[in-house]
């Protein structure tokens, strides 16, 4: 509604007012008033929506500010934390990681090509905007069944937007996972992330310094895509959201190459002072937030923004999230220089203002002053706010269903397989073998494992990365499930060869204004900052996306946890699959008659319920640092961490994994054999290893006070589990192999 009104005749001020127009932006009556005190005035049109989009939710986070105070963001190895475009973590050797995850969930429910795409193009500006060279992407997707066409739709176009950008502009996509939940029907989450490698002295800020000096837009032209599109993200999807399709951005992947490449040229030229993506609010944030940054403040002279389209109103050119743009500050002497960079590549470099001293936005459109903001109103002053939290009926409810009472599974091999070919477990390659892998040739460890891996040119380092979530658990119990995300991504990067460094996090849940809600952010934040205290991984940046609600209600919170771990030694890296005939397989930690938000309770009798399984990170702690000193030490073979479809499924992916070789396992529990074979406990790990170093392994894990149990060896083509001397599952690998990889095909045929 915004946009249509700035393409006719914008109203004044007085309208703005007596009319309240800033409700069709997001603002309410007490912000608006606030921003009247501001101002000491009422506000212009494009004042209003300035404001408006720097107070969203998406940009100001002024729902969660105080619960991401929580998150422990500094340690050692932190050079960067929140508050720029990236975190930043030290590797050694003068080098240091980069790495963020962002959501663009809104704009993928409406138009998902695009919405993805343009997810992507985001957060890779993010991290060359701080000077590193991006060298992978990951993502983490949820969707609804697959049943529905709906969401087959959503499902086929998101995946292409993801591969069409990455694909095109040669940056590997590596990771990632996907999850399919009725929960997510009508608002899909994507979450896009990207890694990039710096020197130390090559890190850059978005800060527009030095009172004087000139401000440059870089990239293709404005356009009238993308107007609110951080107001579209900072509210509940309707049956009305299909008519906002033009605040979807459209995305040039081979534009984006080229402003990359040039702007990575600059700043190796040593000349930036501050450099910053116009991502969410575009011109608007860019601006503000370099000038907020300095102590600064900034003029620009809008008419001199390169624009696409005839007739664009300074409202519009301020709130156009327009794709593949830059906004960076030099010196005056070294104009002619940064012009000459950006002429080789092609690239529109346009001088659009000045830095100014008087803390102060001012827009000026043909010589006439047409807004004029304190920088500290729009960046340092947004409200903040402490919605009500309560807990809801659901969570007390779920703690006295007993998730055994359902009847034992009959048939163990048919369940295996039936949860092999389940959506959420199944084989992702439909997914990832429309990405490419292997563009740039450093990557050692392809998508389908445990953790991706990349290396670190010219040297024998490689990096470690997984994205990593249950909301199921997050549902059932938010603060645990919160420390199982943080756990989990861990476990994936130990069983990778990796020492796990930091995290980014994509924080999803429904409305904050629902107490219920706000409950579940509050409890799954903390879970997370208690996680990543213990891990010793704190949170360098990421992302809050909130109002992600359908007809039915909100998405199951779904805090997704973006983690990069460093391998000292690429001899470290260590996969999935069994290797030889003749290893011992080992089960490490203790398994508990755990279902709740299980794989198996939700396949065998549709429903999401209980508790979820516990976690003692004292026990995950121990556990994965035995499992990287033995990695280490060269005692392990393969590694798996225990997830969805608990020791049964992680079997069958190890032996799949391994080129369909078989393993003979023999169990014996007090447990019932589908609860041993399918409980999702924590703290557990499956490992393999040469017959010759096995003891070795099992006394080292042993002395670190890990549970380790030999429970099978490696061999022939068969899976064969015994539980308790009864035959329990027995398949050829090859029939488990095609439930698992053919279940996605058949859905998108």
């Amino acid at each position: 509604m915004a946009q249509q009104l700035s393409a006719a005749k914008e109203p004044n001020a007085e309208q703005i007012a007596e009319q309240k127009l800033y409700k069709q932006m997001g603002v309410t009556d007490d912000e608006y008033a606030r921003i009247c005190g501001f101002l000491g005035r009422k506000p212009n049109y494009v004042e209003i929506g300035v404001f408006s989009v720097m107070w969203s939710e998406h940009c100001s986070y002024k729902n969660s500010k105080p619960v991401l105070r929580r998150f422990p963001t500094t340690g050692p190895r932190v050079l960067m934390g929140p508050g720029e475009g990236a975190g930043v973590v030290d590797i050694g050797d003068n080098q240091a990681v980069v790495f963020k995850i962002e959501s663009h969930n809104h704009p993928s429910a409406i138009e998902p090509y695009q919405g993805a795409a343009t997810g992507v193009g985001g957060i890779i500006r993010d991290i060359f905007s701080m000077g590193a060279r991006p060298v992978a992407l990951l993502n983490s997707l949820r969707f609804g069944r697959l049943e529905n066409d709906r969401v087959r739709y959503l499902f086929e176009h998101v995946v292409s937007g993801i591969a069409g950008y990455g694909n095109c502009i040669g940056i590997p996509t590596v990771a990632g996972e996907v999850m399919f939940d009725e929960s997510y029907e009508g608002n899909p989450l994507v979450n896009a992330m990207c890694v990039g490698l710096i020197d130390h002295d090559k890190i850059q800020k978005g800060v527009a310094k030095g009172v004087g000096n000139p401000v440059f837009y870089v990239g293709p032209a404005t356009g009238r895509d993308g107007i609110h599109g951080a107001t579209f993200a900072s509210e509940e999807l309707t049956a009305e959201s299909e008519a906002k399709r033009p605040a979807v951005q459209v995305g040039d992947p081979f534009m984006e190459k080229l402003v990359m490449e040039a702007c990575l040229e600059l700043i190796d030229s040593g000349i930036v002072l501050g450099i910053q993506d116009m991502g969410a609010a575009g011109l608007t944030c860019s601006s503000a937030e370099m000038a907020s940054k300095a102590g600064n403040g900034i003029e620009l002279y809008l008419d001199r923004v390169p624009q696409r389209e005839e007739g664009m109103t300074p409202y519009e050119m301020m709130l156009s999230e327009s794709q593949e743009r830059m906004l960076y500050v030099i010196r005056p002497e070294h104009e002619a220089q940064a012009r000459a960079i950006f002429d080789r590549w092609g690239v529109i470099c346009a001088k659009v203002g000045k830095v100014t001293d008087d803390g102060r936005l001012k827009l000026f459109h043909h010589g006439e002053l047409v807004g004029d903001m304190p920088v500290g109103a729009l960046v340092d002053e947004c409200p903040v706010y402490n919605p009500a939290s309560q807990e809801p009926a659901y969570y007390r409810e779920n703690a006295a269903i007993d998730t055994l009472r359902y009847p034992e599974a009959a048939n163990l091999t048919e369940t295996l397989r039936r949860i092999l070919a389940s959506p959420t477990v199944a084989s992702k390659e439909w997914v990832y073998n429309q990405y490419d892998s292997m563009v740039r040739t450093e990557t050692f460890v392809r998508p389908g494992s445990d953790a991706a891996v990349v290396g670190v040119p010219g040297t024998r380092k490689a990096l470690a990365m997984t994205t990593d979530c249950n909301g199921r658990y997050v549902y059932l119990d938010p603060a645990v499930g919160g420390r199982i995300a943080v756990s989990e991504a861990a476990r994936n990067i130990v069983c990778s060869g990796a020492l796990p460094l930091a995290v980014t996090d994509n924080l999803n849940f429904g409305s904050p204004e629902k107490p219920d809600i706000f409950w579940q952010l509050e409890q799954a934040t903390e879970g997370m900052a208690e996680a990543c205290r213990a891990l010793e991984t704190p949170v360098i940046g990421g992302n809050v996306s909130l109002y992600n609600e359908n007809a039915k209600g909100a998405i199951y919170p779904t805090p997704v946890v973006g983690m990069v771990g460093l391998v000292e030694d690429v001899d470290h890296i260590t996969t999935q699959g069994f290797k030889a005939e003749g290893d011992i397989v080992l089960l490490l930690g203790d398994t508990k008659a755990e279902l709740g938000g299980s794989e198996l309770q939700y396949v065998l009798h549709g429903v999401t319920e209980g508790r979820p399984p516990e976690l003692d990170l004292a026990v995950e702690r121990a556990l994965q640092q035995a499992v990287l000193e033995a990695i280490r030490g060269g005692l392990v073979a393969s590694a798996h961490d225990l997830s969805e479809g608990g020791l049964a499924v992680a079997l069958a992916e190890s032996c799949i994994s391994g080129g369909g070789i078989g393993a003979s396992v023999a169990l014996e529990t007090e447990l019932r054999p589908d609860v041993a074979l399918f409980s999702e406990s924590q703290s557990r790990i499956l490992l393999s290893a040469r017959p010759d170093k096995a003891d070795a392994l099992q006394e080292l894990l042993a002395a670190r006070g890990v549970p380790c149990r030999a429970i099978g060896t490696v061999g022939g083509s068969e899976l064969r589990i015994t539980v308790n001397g009864k035959e329990g599952v027995r398949s050829d690998v090859a029939q488990l192999e095609k439930a698992w990889k053919e279940a996605i095909p058949c859905y998108m045929k």
